[in-house]
């Protein structure tokens, strides 16, 4: 999942500062029809979803080897 993570990360970013240039992704440039504000969110979003998806797997194998006896 790391892989998709840093995807999202990269285009959620991306998006948010090529749109202050006044650019945009071809893929993400349907975030704006329902105005800055939401497109803005949306692009947080995407971030957050990736930093999401990167922590994810590593606390869950933490929370696994804790519960299963293994050291960390």
């Amino acid at each position: 999942m790391g892989g998709w993570g840093m995807t999202f990360i990269i285009m959620g970013l991306g998006s948010f500062l090529l749109n202050m240039f006044g650019v945009e992704f071809a893929l993400l440039m349907w975030v704006d029809n329902w105005g800055p504000t939401a497109g803005t969110a949306i692009r947080l979003g995407f971030t957050a979803i990736g930093v999401v998806m990167m922590i994810a797997p590593r606390w869950m194998n933490r929370v696994s080897n804790t519960e299963s006896g293994k050291p960390e």
